[in-house]
């Protein structure tokens, strides 16, 4: 899927800039994830139920080791 043109992509506050950091925006579709070191590369798509579920598990610690 092609992400919009214009959209702002931000990294996580807690991200300590290793290269394992991926980069978000928010998109009239969703929101949209890529790998922060190829910004020209292909991008994820999550619809707004997708993305809320994903991160209320997140919060929840259901991700945690």
């Amino acid at each position: 899927m092609t992400v919009e043109p214009g959209v702002r992509w931000f990294k996580s506050i807690r991200s300590t800039g290793a290269k394992e950091c991926v980069e978000i925006a928010f998109l009239s579709s969703g929101v949209g994830v890529r790998d922060s070191k190829n910004p020209t590369g292909p991008a994820l798509i999550f619809p707004p139920a997708d993305w809320d579920r994903f991160t209320t598990a997140l919060a929840a610690g259901h991700f945690d080791n």
